[in-house]
């Protein structure tokens, strides 16, 4: 679990960059001895506009500290997500953020052991996979079996059912989601 002092920063560090990296093009520096911030953590970055998805873009496994990853999911969530165009300078004051870290992925059995709203799900088959956030249940209101539909088709590019293939790889983690609305913006 983090503290509120820890997500503010993180926060802090997103909202940093997105402005810095949109309006001067400077990737900002991040200088806290915090060791939680040195962890190699996955995480995402979200980033709506008025409440409408402007962008997210995360690494589900940490292959650098947890500030870097900020750091950069940050820039690649405003500037390189393909569905939509780079943030705007005059855009930036009405985004909101939103930080999911995320724990380590572990491989299950069978989506029975798939809590819908805690888990993350990845799916993957040959070359194909994708990914779902915890909060895409709560937020769609899916069943199991929509959520996992959709996860294949519409992430993966994989027939709605091969989630169900005993060859196809099912995966959770969980992930800690805060933003600035539940943080309040400083």
């Amino acid at each position: 679990m983090l503290s509120k002092e820890q997500k503010d920063k993180l926060l802090k560090l997103a909202r940093t960059t997105v402005e810095k990296y949109i309006i001067e093009g400077i990737i900002p520096k991040f200088d806290d001895k915090d060791p939680l911030f040195a962890e190699k953590r996955g995480a995402f970055v979200t980033i709506h506009n008025k409440g409408s998805l402007r962008g997210c873009i995360g690494m589900i496994e940490g292959a650098q500290p947890l500030s870097d990853t900020i750091i950069e999911m940050a820039i690649e969530a405003s500037t390189k997500d393909p569905r939509f165009m780079p943030v705007a300078p005059e855009e930036i004051k009405d985004l909101d953020i939103e930080i999911s870290v995320l724990t380590p992925k572990r491989k299950v059995k069978s989506t029975d052991e798939i809590e819908l709203g805690k888990h993350g799900v990845i799916v993957k088959k040959g070359s194909a996979g994708g990914v779902y956030l915890p909060q895409v249940a709560t937020e769609t209101g899916w069943t199991k079996e929509q959520f996992m539909e959709s996860l294949c088709s519409g992430k993966a590019g994989l027939p709605p059912d091969a989630y169900k293939d005993p060859k196809t790889e099912i995966y959770v983690f969980e992930a800690e989601v805060f933003g600035e609305r539940q943080c309040g913006k400083e």
